[in-house]
């Protein structure tokens, strides 16, 4: 990439001489000193409000034509001492408005969440800056999440069920209770021990009643709001342990071949929504796939015709449901571009 062309050089000397002489010559746009931003920075500078308001903003763009997610790009590198086939991994996005933003997400496969990177562009002030390690990534999804639990879930729902201890179920629990007064949130995980220690987190950095259950269905009946949060490629509840009126949200794997959620629990939401139909298209499929999963040309789990984006229901377009014993179901893809507009909120 010409970074350093694209930003600086229209200041240099050069730059004055051929383009700045003259009456009525444009004064150029300031040049900002780009900021290099860790998780350490990220853990102290984001909140969940923040990062909330952020991927509202950048879902209702989205549905307004305001925010440009082109497709994700993979792009096979060979082997390069990877515990795989190497391969990186671009999303990009563009958000126009006052202050128009643009930048990408890129990783490589095999190396975890903590070797990505996030890159934001002002139009008019050049780069801004560039976050680095794992934290940003859950942080917006998380966000994501929220955002759709406070549009789809019951207004009356505070009891909560999560399934996965990752740092992708930390996220979620995370930014939803920004959003939602949780009174009980139960927790299952594969181990009883994490289970444990993830409970106890949530009691002390968020002050919401937490304990672990011992069974995934614990974790689903009788919760007005259900989250998995796991990599899971079988279906970690069953569609009967839903009961009416239940939000649920899925993060998973959502190929035919590979799920989190049994299909039965697609065919019997009455309202299946996610925040990208254009990104939902693609799971499963061999040009796309679904983030760092095989694409195996088995093609999505959810039909996109289908469902409804999280960014309509924001917009009043859609409603979020229509009645108190509805299921609805959200089916988080990662928008593209909603990481630039959260790491934005991070560089001023």
């Amino acid at each position: 990439m010409d970074d350093d062309h694209g930003i600086h050089g229209a200041s240099g000397a050069d730059g004055v001489g051929a383009d700045g002489a003259g009456e009525g010559a444009r004064e150029a746009a300031p040049v900002t000193r780009p900021v290099f931003l860790g998780d350490e920075d990220v853990r102290a500078r984001l909140d969940a409000p923040t990062a909330v308001a952020a991927v509202r903003h950048a879902l209702l763009a989205h549905h307004a034509g305001r925010l440009h997610a082109p497709p994700r790009l993979h792009a096979p590198v060979g082997l390069v001492g990877a515990p795989g086939p190497g391969e990186l991994v671009f999303t990009a996005g563009g958000l126009e408005g006052e202050r128009a933003l643009y930048g990408f997400r890129a990783y490589a496969t095999g190396h975890g969440g903590g070797q990505q990177i996030v890159a934001v562009w002002s139009a008019e002030e050049g780069l801004l800056g560039v976050v680095h390690g794992a934290e940003l990534g859950p942080r917006r999804t998380g966000a994501i999440g929220a955002v759709a639990v406070d549009a789809l879930a019951r207004p009356d729902a505070t009891h909560l069920g999560l399934i996965g201890t990752g740092p992708q179920a930390w996220a979620q629990i995370w930014a939803v209770a920004s959003v939602r007064r949780l009174s009980r949130v139960s927790v299952y995980g594969r181990r009883a021990e994490r289970a444990n220690l993830f409970a106890y987190r949530i009691r002390r950095a968020l002050g919401v009643d937490a304990h672990p259950v011992a069974t995934p269905e614990e974790a689903v009946r009788g919760h007005g709001i259900v989250i998995t949060a796991t990599p899971s490629e079988v279906p970690v509840l069953e569609a009967e342990w839903v009961e009416p009126g239940t939000h649920v949200s899925a993060l998973g794997p959502k190929s035919r071949a590979r799920h989190e959620i049994p299909p039965a629990l697609v065919a019997r939401a009455d309202a299946v929504v996610t925040d990208s139909r254009a990104q939902a298209a693609r799971y499963g499929t061999r040009d796309g796939g679904d983030g760092d999963g095989p694409r195996d040309g088995d093609g999505p789990l959810v039909d996109p015709a289908a469902a409804t984006e999280l960014g309509a229901v924001l917009a009043g377009a859609v409603p979020a449901r229509t009645g108190p014993g509805q299921v609805t179901l959200f089916c988080s893809v990662g928008l593209a571009g909603t990481e630039v507009a959260v790491a934005a909120t991070l560089m001023g």
